[in-house]
């Protein structure tokens, strides 16, 4: 179905992504004063009076640096420009007309698409006197704006909607199936993998290491179905990040991880398994979030094994050993729809519910089996057990005496359940509260009283 598509265009730091962020409430683009830091195109649905539409951040036309990395930039932006139904050309009125404002002008005038000026910065009256100026470049009245101060934010929203297309009105699109959070270290592939799921150039892919920086929000189809894909950037030790721009990426990459349903955590083939993955490994872990494990590049690993490195990989990430593993190379397409699949049945079952007979069944068979080990000359008695939740799936146990109950006994009770039950490559979340009455699982001749 189509979304109509406003892009945010201009020169470095004129705060394009200071407005994407304050139209969608949200921190979604990183703010940074260093030039250059969006570089790719970072995209978010906007609903305002019953219209939708998916406002884009772009990278600054005109950028200096390395020239590799600035193509690829422009790349970006160009694509932006011409999927566009409306441009927002943003400009810093503190500055005031500059030589590459004249330059992004006239590029505008050549593509002829419907286009809304906006004075940005205009934080106090004085300012607003200035974005006059702005006549100058021909392109109508500016509409004065202040990303900081949120003035003229819905004033911006009520231009957006009624420049755009009747198309837009009481649109909406199909929700995701699944948000699919994809992590690494630097350099394993991960832009690479977007693209392959998009079938497009949706993020730059370059041998320059830490080129993605913001979390980057990718629609795609398969067999019809829409998911989301979540690009983030790469990690790295936390004594080798430089300055701020770096630390923001790494948060982001965490937060990503939280906000998805299935995490992808690409383990590069050529290179050893490093402290930054088990680091990502960790984090999933602490989040109870399910997780394949995908060895990207099999095709350049030269002389090893599957079960070799199979091996190999749950000897380094212990924490993820139930996580399913997958071999592909992003970048011809081997192995990646499979992936994706796979990353579908694990979502499956993270929001699968027992009923409470079949878990205690299982419950009592594992407390039979094993028994926590006494302690003060207590005896570890559970009572009964519940499933309070899904994603993940979460037991409550009610027992004797909550201490007698360690990680170790968790761990225990983890593979018992993913071994009798449909929860056998996902994370569990256990809690035991203490109870007073009624006995359940003391031996094999207990009656039930739960």
């Amino acid at each position: 179905m189509f979304l109509p598509t406003v892009a945010i265009i201009g020169r470095p730091n004129v705060g394009k992504s200071s407005l994407l962020n304050c139209l969608a409430r949200k921190r979604i683009s990183i703010v940074d004063p260093t030039s250059g830091v969006t570089r790719d195109r970072i995209a978010i649905e906007i609903e305002h009076e019953g219209r939708l539409f998916e406002l884009i951040d772009t990278g600054g036309l005109g950028l200096k640096g390395d020239e590799e990395l600035a193509h690829e930039v422009e790349v970006q932006i160009e694509i932006a420009l011409q999927k566009a139904s409306l441009i927002l050309f943003v400009v810093d009125v503190r500055k005031g007309i500059t030589p590459l404002d004249v330059y992004v002008t006239e590029r505008l005038r050549k593509i002829k698409k419907p286009l809304i000026l906006v004075a940005n910065k205009c934080d106090t009256p004085k300012f607003e006197l200035q974005a006059s100026e702005f006549f100058k470049l021909g392109l109508g009245e500016p509409l004065l704006f202040s990303a900081l101060e949120r003035h003229g934010r819905l004033d911006l929203l009520d231009k957006i909607v009624d420049t755009l297309p009747e198309t837009s009105k009481k649109q909406k699109t199909l929700k995701p199936l699944m948000k699919i959070a994809i992590v690494g270290k630097r350099n394993a592939g991960k832009s690479t993998l977007i693209n392959t799921l998009a079938n497009e150039e949706r993020v730059i892919v370059s041998e320059l290491a830490g080129t993605t920086r913001d979390s980057v929000d990718v629609r795609f189809e398969i067999d019809g179905k829409p998911f989301v894909a979540i690009d983030t950037a790469g990690v790295r030790k936390k004594k080798q990040l430089q300055g701020s721009i770096e630390f923001y990426g790494m948060t982001r990459v965490e937060r990503s991880i939280r906000r998805a349903d299935v995490v992808i955590l690409l383990i590069d083939a050529p290179r050893k398994i490093s402290q930054v993955d088990k680091k990502i490994s960790d984090f999933i872990k602490a989040q109870f979030k399910p997780c394949i494990l995908v060895v990207n590049k099999w095709d350049l690993a030269k002389g090893v094994e599957v079960d070799q490195f199979t091996d190999y990989i749950q000897s380094r990430l212990p924490g993820l050993y139930f996580a399913p593993l997958s071999f592909m190379s992003a970048l011809n397409g081997k192995n990646v729809i499979e992936t994706i699949k796979l990353a579908q049945e694990i979502f499956e079952q993270s929001h699968t519910r027992v009923s409470t007979s079949e878990l205690n069944k299982v419950i009592e068979h594992a407390f039979t089996l094993h028994r926590p080990r006494k302690r003060n000359n207590k005896m570890a008695k559970i009572y009964y057990a519940t499933q309070v939740s899904v994603s993940p799936p979460t037991f409550v146990l009610f027992v004797n005496v909550k201490s007698l109950f360690n990680s170790d006994y968790e761990r225990y009770l983890s593979n018992q359940l993913r071994k009798d039950l449909p929860f056998h490559e996902i994370p569990l979340r256990f809690y035991f509260r203490p109870k007073k009455r009624g006995q359940l699982f003391e031996g094999k001749s207990s009656q039930r009283n739960g």
